[in-house]
């Protein structure tokens, strides 16, 4: 995981040094290339603010990077399984396909011994994999202003339908239907917990969530009957300022969110909201601490359904809420994040002696 790594500068220096103490256990993700590598990868060496280090290739492709064609990282766990090595190999000979288990049966192989073996080496997927590696570069192809049928091909789906149809499970509308000059603008954001879906106006965010979670589909569709129909694909620059407070935040260096925000939900709801941004990193409150900071101690439950509604994710930290008895509770995105967010975030809790000062 990424806090149990060395930090940064360490990681840098052992990618500088092409340092194969570290080869198998960390990975770099270079944001100028969207490409990932081992440390010791012959390649010109990236500058140090567009890496970001990784403990798994799994964690790698979740953020939306591509495995590197010079130092080929998912060759050691490819050698180590044939059957990995014959789906790696198949997806790399049509990444255009549309994979289901029924092709995985086909070659040969059982679909739960695949899905194990890849969530075990990659800690996602066959099927995961094949669909991210797709879609992420059509996406941003739109984002930048490219066309559609470029997008398509950038994706490297053979089928126009296809690639609707795939653009229209993650944004709810084909690519084909997106509004030309929208006044709400969806952008792809790489993360090293898993890709996100921003939406901001030319002046606020609107929405942060990440790409697998189930109600964003929802969501992108209340926006987009709120603004008329009138929801794109763009860069923006609240959309600019959020990815870079984000790479801020999972480098270590700031945990400070100041993109103006566009809260959509009842006067409560945004109540709640405004006391979770209160709540510092790295420190956790309860549903009903919550609801007396707010001046409501009986509407512990009011607070839950509240923070379960926010649509703005680790910017109105709801992953700073507990249960009562210090238990995780409910997370959109996973309570597997919450936890990885919690502990990500012990690096911002004041030393020792700092806390000690009144």
């Amino acid at each position: 995981m990424l806090f149990d790594l060395p930090d940064h500068d360490t990681l840098y220096r052992a990618l500088l040094a092409r340092d194969d103490r570290y080869d198998g256990h960390a990975f770099v993700c270079v944001s100028s290339t969207g490409v990932f590598c081992r440390l010791t990868c012959p390649a010109r060496k990236p500058k140090r603010e567009n890496c970001t280090f990784h403990d798994t290739v799994g964690a790698c492709i979740e953020a939306g990077f591509r495995p590197c064609k010079r130092c080929h990282p998912l060759q050691p766990m490819a050698s180590g399984d044939p059957a990995i090595a014959a789906l790696l190999a198949a997806l790399d000979e049509r990444p255009a396909f549309r994979w289901s288990e029924t092709d995985v049966v086909r070659m040969g192989f059982d679909p739960s011994t695949i899905r194990r073996s890849f969530k075990r080496q990659f800690g996602m997927t066959f099927l995961e994999m094949a669909r991210q590696r797709r879609l992420r570069d059509g996406f941003e192809t739109m984002s930048s202003g490219g066309k559609v049928i470029e997008a398509q091909i950038d994706a490297q789906f053979d089928s126009a339908s296809a690639f609707s149809a795939a653009f229209a499970r993650l944004l709810g509308r084909a690519p084909g239907r997106l509004d030309r000059a929208p006044l709400l603008f969806a952008d792809w954001v790489s993360t090293p917990l898993g890709d996100m879906i921003s939406v901001t106006s030319r002046t606020e965010l609107h929405l942060l969530e990440f790409t697998d979670r189930k109600a964003l589909k929802t969501e992108l569709g209340k926006l987009d009957a709120q603004c008329k129909g009138r929801l794109g694909i763009g860069q923006t620059a609240p959309g600019q300022q959020i990815k870079a407070e984000l790479a801020a935040f999972f480098a270590g260096t700031s945990a400070v969110f100041a993109t103006p925000l566009a809260y959509h939900g009842a006067p409560f709801a945004q109540l709640v909201w405004d006391e979770l941004r209160r709540i510092p990193p790295g420190v956790t409150r309860s549903y009903s601490q919550i609801a007396v900071q707010i001046g409501r101690p009986e509407a512990t439950r009011a607070v839950g359904r509240a923070n379960g509604a926010n649509q703005i994710a680790l910017v109105v930290p709801c992953h700073r809420v507990i249960g009562a008895e210090g238990a995780l509770t409910g997370y959109g995105g996973g309570l597997w994040r919450k936890q990885k967010l919690l502990e990500i975030e012990r690096q911002y809790l004041p030393a020792p002696q700092e806390r000690a000062q009144p």
